[in-house]
């Protein structure tokens, strides 16, 4: 088993990350904070979000995925868990690009596969580990930050409890994604905060349809990015994560769709030319 990240790097202070749905009108994170605060008192805490929808595991599960390639080594924790309290488990896993700790409900996987792979895993039972009294209902406060500080100052992944077999904890059921025919249909995995799309189909997918082409029935540009489309107007690009994306130039994909995570949308070639283009004329290289 191995033990935290912060073996072989001296006096650098450890790394701390929090992904959650906990909001910002209550004062679940701040407690987080408080343990964290507590128990390491060195280690530096990033924010990635605590506006996960509630209880939306698989968007947690996105965004955590997304975004731990682009923090420092560290140990991560996630609390997207409408399960709190119940037989699932707790888990902390280990991989080539930090630590990972959450419920065993799909939330971790892909940010684990995103850092390397999982090499090992442990369901958190050492009671030593938590606070003294564990919450049924905020085990982010009680079981997942007390591991997250524990392991942040080097303690071993072993000491939190009994090791599991990764290929038994649960995964989330994967995203539909389909090609052929000229076009695509796949999940939307997440909408973001600007109302752009994300689909669950990787960005190659995307290279071998036109320039025009067709979202769910509606007029759109395959662009670069957004500015690629007329203002208000729909574009497909490959997004910042790889993946197949809509958008509006200056708009809301979301609302002009009217989608959202788990809907499916079809990405198509148009079956007309646009205005002005004589019939059969070659669609040009993608604008610049």
């Amino acid at each position: 088993m191995t033990s935290g990240p912060r073996d072989g790097v001296g006096d650098a202070p450890a790394w701390i990350s929090l992904t959650t749905d906990y909001g910002l009108a209550d004062g679940f994170v701040a407690a987080c904070h408080g343990v964290l605060g507590r128990l390491a008192p060195a280690a530096r805490v990033i924010d990635v979000t605590h506006l996960v929808p509630p209880a939306d595991v698989r968007r947690g599960a996105a965004v955590l995925a997304q975004t731990v390639p682009y923090l420092p080594v560290g140990v991560h924790v996630a609390v997207v868990d409408p399960g709190v309290g119940t037989a699932r488990r707790g888990i902390a896993l280990a991989t080539p690009g930090g630590l990972l700790v959450g419920p065993d409900n799909g939330l971790l996987l892909d940010a684990a596969t995103a850092l390397g792979g999982i090499t090992s895993a442990v369901e958190l039972t050492n009671p030593h580990w938590l606070a003294p009294e564990v919450s049924r209902t905020f085990h982010g406060r009680d079981v997942f930050a007390p591991v997250a500080a524990r392991l942040a100052l080097g303690a071993p992944l072993a000491d939190a409890g009994p090791a599991v077999d990764p290929a038994g904890l649960v995964r989330l059921p994967e995203p539909v994604v389909r090609s052929g025919d000229g076009g695509l249909t796949a999940e939307v995995l997440t909408v973001d905060h600007f109302g752009n799309v994300q689909l669950a189909a990787p960005g190659g997918l995307l290279a071998a349809l036109p320039a025009r082409l067709r979202v769910a029935g509606r007029p759109a540009t395959h662009g670069r990015t957004f500015g690629d489309a007329p203002p208000g107007e729909l574009v497909v690009h490959v997004d910042s994560a790889g993946r197949v994306a809509v958008a509006v130039n200056g708009g809301r994909a979301a609302d002009v769709l009217a989608v959202g995570p788990g809907d499916l949308v079809s990405v198509t070639a148009a079956a007309e030319e646009p205005p002005g283009r004589p019939a059969g004329a070659e669609i040009g290289p993608l604008p610049d």
